[in-house]
């Protein structure tokens, strides 16, 4: 009997396959070159009316030099202040990409006020303020508009930057050894102060020259549309750069430390592996590492013992923290002493916005027929800068990797004091400038037969210094800033920039206070051919030999942050 079964033979339809949408490339040297570019035109922005300040304040706004100075300082020491709320909003509620972009509105805002204002109250007639022709005064309307641009640029540019530096470190993910091993977060920060430099080296230039004949407005104009094309090109990067969230207030974490601490003075620390920390790879404090236990400011620990307390009712923060939020509080106390030894260097940094140009202002400034503006000897600065990046970084750095076997040449400590010591010979170099200068006046005049290029010293040294101390400083303190603070640590070096300007111009009171009396002209009278700038050259020398002394004893006693996971324990520092 035959089989009814017949062999089925099943078909299969062939599927189309499924296409996966590609994920978005994020991260990497290509938003960071973005976010260079736009510190490159932020920074054209902004020395497009601070570099010369000082001489729009004599000119237009008619203040003596003295009261320019500290114009001067007070607003730039503003500009950097305002990176510390900056970086607070960052690290805390709106996380770095949408905090550089309000703070890039603002700078825009305020240069098209400033803009405006410059216009249609204070360059009047057209063209003044050249240094021959002089101004009308200026309504209080005008002066009240003035100074709500400037603060706004200084608000709006200040706030940006600790943050857009955060942010270009962000982009290279930590757990990639890529980046590790190439040392991508230093060259960053190298790059992004080349960067800044490169920013400033066109306003410097061009810019300065259109404004010191008189075209004022015109300079800022130009500053506006750079602003406005730094933004443009910010925003569209917008959906490549490598996010990281912000951590919320650190204010009422390290509160809760010293709190907590003062709750259980009386409690011992009998074994520190039984302080509190919270299970698994991450800590409390979102987005943040946990940060290995360290020895130093033992009687904070105390605020991470668990008592029958703690045990019997529900978690109070402001009882018991963890140790990574113990050892958050203690990293902020560890890098205040240097921060505070890095202050004295920024009053150096300073002189080159106030001093160092109405010092060039009173030399002999003509090639021939062209009179070269004393704003735009920065210059020598900028290519100190650019010229001393690029040795430091192709050639010193392999070469002291070589003798300490430290892949990064020498630490950023050693690296920050070099610096230091460098600041102190630009001091020494533009008193002497000073000196030579007034043996060179004209008696009966506000000049000197002395060429302006015997500055071309002072301003040499102080960027050679700037690459040392300031490039030190970002990759220090955001190195050495818990996860949650990063933009804290940032903000740190403009901080102290912030300061050190506070600091000139408390000097500059001071000196003026104590050596103008009676039928004395003082150290920085109106006509510097009739005072003696060169002393105060000289003091600020004098108060770097001390500083040095106690930042040298500061870091020796300095002990780097550890987290888990990384290979170092915490360690002294070397000097």
């Amino acid at each position: 009997m035959a089989s009814n079964n017949v062999p089925l033979e099943i078909c299969m339809i062939p599927q189309e396959p499924v296409q996966h949408k590609p994920k978005r490339k994020v991260g990497g040297w290509g938003p960071a070159f973005l976010l260079l570019a736009n510190q490159a035109l932020a920074t054209f922005a902004f020395f497009g009316v601070g570099v010369n300040l000082v001489l729009f304040l004599t000119r237009v706004m008619d203040q003596g030099n003295a009261d320019a100075a500290n114009t001067v300082s007070k607003w730039t020491g503003t500009v950097y202040l305002c990176s510390l709320l900056g970086a607070f909003l960052s690290d805390s509620y709106w996380g770095r990409y949408l905090t550089c972009m309000i703070f890039q509105v603002i700078l825009v805002l305020g240069l098209m006020l400033l803009s405006l204002t410059s216009w249609l109250f204070l360059v009047k007639p057209a063209g003044c303020g050249d240094g021959e022709k002089h101004c009308i005064p200026t309504s209080s309307k005008g002066t009240m508009m003035f100074y709500l641009s400037i603060y706004m640029v200084a608000l709006g540019y200040g706030g940006h930057q600790p943050t857009l530096a955060t942010l270009g470190v962000d982009q290279f993910d930590e757990s990639n050894k890529k980046y590790i091993e190439k040392g991508a977060k230093g060259a960053f920060f190298a790059y992004f102060y080349a960067a800044l430099n490169i920013g400033s080296l066109f306003s410097n230039t061009i810019l300065v020259y259109y404004e010191d004949i008189g075209h004022w407005t015109i300079g800022f104009w130009v500053s506006m549309g750079a602003a406005i094309i730094g933004l443009l090109s910010y925003l569209c990067g917008s959906f490549h750069y490598r996010h990281v969230k912000a951590s919320g207030n650190p204010l009422p974490r390290v509160a809760q430390v010293f709190v907590a601490a003062c709750r259980k003075c009386k409690v011992r620390v009998d074994d520190e592996k039984q302080l509190y920390e919270v299970e698994g790879s991450h800590s409390a404090i979102k987005g943040s590492r946990k940060i290995l236990h360290s020895e130093e400011f033992k009687c904070l620990d105390k605020a991470a013992v668990v008592t029958n307390n703690d045990l019997s009712g529900p978690h109070n923060h402001w009882r018991l923290c963890t140790v990574t939020q113990v050892e958050e509080a203690k990293c902020v106390i560890r890098m205040l002493p240097i921060w505070l030894c890095t202050i004295i260097y920024s009053v150096i940094f300073t002189q080159m916005a106030s001093l160092f140009v109405e010092q060039g202002a009173v030399m002999n400034s003509h090639i021939g027929n062209f009179r070269l503006p004393a704003a735009s000897m920065s210059v020598f600065d900028i290519f100190s800068v650019l010229i001393c990046t690029l040795i430091y970084q192709k050639v010193l750095i392999p070469l002291a990797g070589r003798v300490s076997g430290n892949p990064k040449g020498i630490t950023e400590l050693q690296r920050m004091g070099v610096g230091l010591i460098i600041g102190l010979f630009a001091m020494v170099a533009a008193g002497v400038t000073e000196v030579e200068r007034l043996k060179r006046s004209i008696p009966g005049e506000h000049t000197s037969t002395l060429s302006i290029f015997w500055q071309v010293p002072q301003y040499v040294l102080v960027g050679a210094s700037e690459v040392f101390m300031y490039v030190g400083q970002l990759e220090f303190f955001n190195g050495q800033a818990p996860d949650g603070i990063k933009s804290f640590g940032s903000s740190l070096c403009m901080a102290s920039i912030s300061l050190g300007n506070y600091v000139s111009s408390l000097l500059v009171h001071m000196v003026m206070t104590i050596t103008a009396r009676g039928d004395e002209d003082g150290w920085i009278p109106e006509n510097l051919n009739d005072g003696h700038m060169d002393r105060f050259y000289f003091l600020i020398a004098i108060l770097t030999v001390f500083d040095l002394v106690i930042y040298v004893y500061c870091a020796k006693k300095y002990k780097c942050i550890s987290v888990e996971g990384s290979d170092n324990e915490p360690k002294k520092e070397e000097v």
